[in-house]
């Protein structure tokens, strides 16, 4: 029995007991920062992108068998290309200096 999906949301809430299953166990080893959508993103990225036909029971497999190791180098990765930005004026985070005192 093929299952079809009409969008990648679809797929997604489909496998994102598997996703939350691999998080929990990537948290007990101390990947606390790790959330359902960057073992998601990083599957999607780097294995699955160059795969067709995946069944259900392959990408399950996938996700649960995802090497923490890359997982992390990718989200450090990732960080490094982020833009970050110090808070300088009233309402760039939210109204508090670094000691936690309103300015």
């Amino acid at each position: 029995m093929d299952i079809e999906f009409n969008s990648l949301q679809e797929l997604y809430q489909r496998i994102r007991p598997a996703l939350r299953t691999r998080m929990r166990e990537l948290h007990r080893i101390g990947y606390d920062y790790v959330k359902e959508e960057d073992v998601w993103n990083y599957l999607k990225e780097n294995k699955w992108c160059s795969s067709t036909d995946l069944s259900l029971s392959e990408m399950v497999s996938d996700i649960l068998g995802v090497d923490e190791f890359k997982l992390d180098r990718y989200m450090k990765d990732k960080l490094k290309v982020s833009t970050r930005s110090i808070y300088l004026e009233k309402g760039d985070e939210d109204d508090e200096d670094e000691f936690g005192i309103d300015i």
